[in-house]
């Protein structure tokens, strides 16, 4: 795939007081960064297990659609698993990419579990949401962001089970930089700032958040120890302030991002104070929304 662009917007600089630069996954293939990953995996798995006919991976929309985009290259099925009332135009994007989609369970984590069933009733090969290939798929994206943005103070990049974070500290350490790395997560869905806090894995009983690449209540226990060797903080947003950052991207930038793609902002606009005079980098990482809530942002915006 060709790099997606990686610009610094004047408005949004001038709304938050510092030059920002924002990386724009959201026009990937499937707009959104997790195809990189889902590429990088499928190629792997293909050439160390050729006889491989069949995946199947639970998702909340982006990881599924990475998977089916990568497994159709690879003359592979692929089954995805999403919770009931999970995004429709995600559910639409995956089925059009070839994917056979099961809507089962009330969160991620029980279409985790049915994935896994599905996976060894059907054996089919099942496709983690964190693995060391995928974050070197989605690592790919922040080596172009250092290398296009030059010296950065600082990156937030959203937080879902952690790929996207993990790989641009990869990416950074790999370079020899200094750039901070500051996750965000909902306030809604806070297991990794909790994680974080206490430097072991917490889980929580629930995620409600509209930022569904966010919506994780277990976090991956590799995924923890390499952001807490790696990471500076976590800040947690609400929904209201994701929502207004939505609103603000599209304002001043022109720019459609879902929840998780906005967060980065959100987090920015909490921390400008701190943050003022410095180069900053936002991860757009996705630009999967449905209309009702776009409108909704937009009407926040307005009022």
């Amino acid at each position: 795939m060709a790099p997606t662009p990686c610009y610094p917007w004047p408005l949004l600089s001038a709304r938050v007081g510092t030059e920002v630069w924002l990386k724009h996954e959201n026009t990937a293939p499937t707009g959104a960064f997790k195809v990189r990953g889902g590429l990088v995996y499928l190629a792997r798995l293909k050439a160390a297990r050729p006889e491989c006919r069949g995946v199947v991976a639970a998702t909340r929309g982006n990881h599924g659609q990475s998977i089916a985009f990568a497994a159709t290259r690879h003359g592979l099925s692929a089954t995805v698993v999403a919770p009931q009332g999970n995004s429709p135009g995600k559910n639409r994007a995956m089925r059009a990419l070839g994917a056979e989609l099961i809507e089962h369970g009330h969160d991620f984590q029980a279409a985790f579990e049915h994935a896994h069933a599905i996976s060894d009733e059907r054996r089919l090969t099942f496709i983690p949401s964190f693995h060391p290939d995928l974050v070197a798929g989605v690592a790919s994206y922040a080596l172009e962001l250092f290398r296009s943005a030059g010296p950065l103070d600082a990156v937030y990049v959203p937080i879902g089970l952690g790929s996207g974070i993990c790989g641009v500290m990869a990416a950074r350490d790999a370079l020899g930089l200094t750039t901070e790395v500051i996750g965000v997560v909902s306030t809604e869905a806070p297991a990794y700032a909790l994680s974080f806090d206490a430097k072991r894995s917490i889980s929580t009983n629930s995620a409600n958040t509209l930022a569904d690449g966010m919506a994780c209540r277990v976090p991956v226990a590799e995924a923890v120890d390499q952001i807490l060797t790696g990471a500076s903080r976590i800040v947690r947003v609400s929904d209201e302030e994701i929502l207004e950052a939505i609103g603000a991207l599209f304002d001043d930038c022109h720019t459609l991002a879902e929840g998780a793609g906005a967060a980065p902002l959100a987090a920015l606009m909490q921390e400008r104070g701190r943050m003022a005079g410095k180069r900053v980098a936002l991860i757009v990482s996705g630009g999967n929304i449905d209309g009702p809530l776009f409108r909704r942002a937009l009407d926040r915006a307005r009022a």
